[in-house]
């Protein structure tokens, strides 16, 4: 496992240096946004070149993770594209300039998410380090779930696009389709996903991948900051929350 994990590293470090370099150019780094479900499809297409044989759950593993990856990294390239640079990235930098502005959007941004990458992406490697099997109940129980993610993920992803592309509800809150049974039907998607395809390998010592994407989507960076700025710039959002799950999805109140 340890070699396909360095040949999977070193093919998304190249990546990322190039991204990196162009960032410089481009005097923008929000469109790495875009490069996080396209970096685990080269961790795991390169990854799976060192593997002799790949058996029916290996090759259904990078099935499914190359569709979750190409689309999100479309949505997003789309998203980075009519918007520009994420005022995310803007308060992350802040009023750094020069070289100084460009180690430190390396190590914050660049080398950040290759790492967050693959330590996520560890149950993908294992289960192409494993032995060529076939698909049993774990298997096709772990294409399910990742199944129902995939559904939620792109399905709450263009139910808000094409609700923000309505001028008529400017400053209001989609509470309608999907977002009606969750807050966040594409972060649950996310997480769906993720445990999906750590189930098709289920190995156990691997299960802290799917935790650490767990508490990011529901603790860190997803839920969390998503409800503080929602709170600010709609007014209408307590009342959305008093009657819509926050994360795992029921009907509303």
């Amino acid at each position: 496992m340890l070699e396909l994990y360095i040949t999977g590293a070193s093919a998304l470090g190249v990546a990322l240096l190039l991204l990196w370099l162009f960032s410089i150019w481009r005097g923008h780094v929000s469109f790495i946004d875009a490069f996080w479900g396209t970096g685990f499809i080269i961790t795991g297409l390169a990854a799976a070149r060192g593997v002799s044989q790949l058996g029916a759950a290996q090759t259904l593993t990078l099935i499914l993770l190359t569709l979750w990856g190409l689309r999100l990294s479309i949505y997003l390239l789309r998203r980075y594209l009519a918007h520009g640079e994420d005022r995310r990235y803007e308060k992350i930098i802040g009023n750094r300039k020069g070289l100084r502005r460009h180690l430190y959007s390396l190590g914050i941004v660049f080398i950040l998410q290759g790492a967050l990458i693959l330590v996520v992406a560890a149950p993908v490697i294992g289960t192409l380090a494993s032995a060529p099997r076939s698909l049993g109940a774990l298997e096709i129980l772990g294409t399910l779930i990742w199944a129902i993610g995939f559904v939620f993920e792109a399905g709450g992803d263009w139910q808000l696009s094409r609700f923000k592309s309505n001028s008529a509800n400017e400053g209001k809150v989609l509470d309608k389709g999907l977002w009606a049974w969750t807050r966040h039907p594409n972060y649950f998607g996310d997480f769906c996903v993720w445990w999906g395809l750590w189930l098709i390998g289920h190995d156990i010592s691997l299960i802290f991948a799917p935790l650490l994407m767990s508490f990011i989507l529901m603790k860190w960076s997803g839920v969390p900051m998503t409800e503080r700025s929602m709170k600010k710039r709609r007014p209408d959002y307590a009342a959305y929350i008093e009657r819509t799950s926050a994360f795992f999805p029921r009907p509303p109140k």
